[in-house]
């Protein structure tokens, strides 16, 4: 299972900081009495950003590991969530998706993939983003009458980090909202 968690350090320190290691699971979701003994159970890397680690708390009576996932990551991407929306802004402003692959992952670059691999990665992370925005508008009041587009929204809330913000805004509903914003878990195969 995983939670959002808040950590106590900006997004930028995090790392140089080692804020993985303070992090304290409030209660078990759960044993929301408490009384079950989730204690801490060590950290895992993730592969970007380079260096981040997610902590982990186990609760012993249902024997199931919690991950606090910081705020600003994406859930099921190695990614920030800052980097999601970037890739999402392009496709929102260029003519096309493959036009928005063309530009987050250039033909021309070290690393480059071809252009049918850059756009299937910049709708990997397009479908899931806009399908919550469209859950969103339609969920949150504050959203009433939005476009599901993070220009339409980061005019409507005023803030610049749409999906960091939505996090926030939209807490209660995180668990039912798909990755990478979303924390729902994958069906059973």
């Amino acid at each position: 299972m995983q939670l959002i968690w808040h950590p106590p350090v900006a997004d930028d320190r995090y790392v140089a900081e080692c804020a993985w290691q303070r992090a304290v699971l409030d209660e078990c979701p759960f044993h929301a009495g408490g009384g079950c003994g989730a204690q801490g159970h060590g950290s895992y890397p993730r592969v970007h950003p380079v260096g981040v680690r997610v902590p982990r708390f186990v609760c012993p009576v249902q024997g199931v590991t919690i991950s606090l996932l910081p705020a600003f990551l994406a859930s099921r991407l190695p990614a920030t969530l800052d980097e999601v929306e970037s890739v999402i802004d392009l496709v929102e402003r260029e003519p096309s998706v493959a036009a928005a692959a063309e530009v987050a992952r250039p033909a021309a670059e070290a690393q480059a993939v071809t252009s049918i691999s850059a756009a299937r990665w910049v709708r990997r992370r397009l479908r899931p983003v806009v399908a919550v925005l469209v859950a969103l508008v339609t969920l949150l009041p504050a959203l009433s009458g939005c476009g599901p587009t993070l220009a339409a929204i980061r005019v409507r809330l005023g803030v610049t980090r749409v999906l960091v913000t939505l996090r926030e805004v939209a807490a209660v509903h995180m668990q039912a909202l798909a990755p990478p914003l979303g924390l729902c878990a994958r069906a059973a195969r």
